[in-house]
């Protein structure tokens, strides 16, 4: 599934590349759509491109650095020092899309790139972005108030001093479960890629998103309006998989998503999604089918 997509290699200044993805709608496009994706999560959701493009939007994705397809050998997975060193292929995106004749689109991001993404657009006030659609995004640490706090402080050093220190081997297995086809879930995706325990945790990964989490929470001034989605409840800490897993946020704590939604910019809408998965696109048909029917209505506005 990894490599039925049309694909372009998107070259970047250190000698890495980073990969944009198109799924082009039929007929005239009434605009565009680029997709973010999330940690240890590459763009394999065929089903969410062909929703859009059958609304007319002409969709793209991108693969991070050391993400998905654009992972190489030799490469860390997802290993990143600093958040802003993703604007350069973010940036590189909105050039293709340009030379593709879209003057303006939509971003979209999932999770970590929903951190990601306001944090870029609100240092690009000039992008000619329409909106910003969050599905799950990563906010806040979905840990105790004391790993949020002196916990921080230990990433920081950590992550400074010793960047490719493992904190954790993983995620657990819950959600992957939960997704993959072969367990639980509905879905196939390349499991080097997305495996169902994520990749380990590296402390200056951590501290970067750490450092990014206190941005968004200090406040943007994303300036485009902005759609928060997120499901009705979470299950955390919990390491065997249950029936309760399939309807649940099972990564992060949707009261985050609630709580900082507001520090985005002059214009968000908080919308819940019951019974929803961490990937709301991934959750059960009639839960994903009234996910994208929010975005479509949004949207439209």
């Amino acid at each position: 599934m990894s490599n039925d997509f049309d694909t372009r290699t998107l070259p970047l200044r250190n000698g890495g590349i980073a990969t944009l993805v198109r799924v082009p709608s039929e007929g005239a496009a009434r605009g565009a759509i680029l997709y973010v994706h999330g940690f240890a999560d590459y763009f394999f959701q065929r089903h969410v491109a062909e929703h859009f493009t059958a609304q007319g939007y002409d969709f793209y994705a991108v693969d991070l650095r050391n993400c998905g397809r654009s992972l190489r050998d030799g490469d860390l997975p997802h290993f990143i020092l600093d958040l802003t060193t993703y604007y350069e292929e973010l940036d590189a995106a909105a050039d293709e899309l340009r030379e593709d004749g879209h003057l303006r689109f939509t971003v979209m991001a999932h999770s970590t790139g929903g951190l990601i993404t306001p944090l870029w657009l609100d240092a690009r006030p000039a992008l000619p972005v329409d909106g910003l659609v969050l599905n799950s995004p990563w906010f806040e640490l979905a840990e105790p108030w004391l790993a949020r706090t002196a916990g921080t402080s230990l990433i920081k050093s950590f992550g400074s001093f010793y960047p490719k220190l493992a904190l954790r081997g993983g995620l657990g297995g819950v959600y992957g479960q939960s997704i993959h086809k072969a367990h639980h879930g509905e879905w196939d995706f390349d499991l080097r890629l997305k495996p169902l325990n994520a990749f380990p945790v590296l402390a200056g990964w951590l501290r970067a998103i750490r450092i990014g989490h206190a941005k968004l929470q200090g406040g943007l001034d994303v300036e485009v309006p902005i759609l928060v989605m997120h499901s009705s409840r979470s299950l955390l800490r919990t390491k065997q998989w249950t029936p309760a897993a399939m309807t649940a946020d099972t990564v992060l704590d949707v009261a985050d998503m609630v709580r900082f939604a507001p520090k985005l910019g002059h214009d968000v809408t908080v919308v819940e999604i019951a019974d929803g998965m961490h990937d709301l696109f991934l959750s059960a048909e009639a839960v994903r089918e009234k996910a994208l029917t929010e975005v479509d209505s949004w949207l439209a506005r």
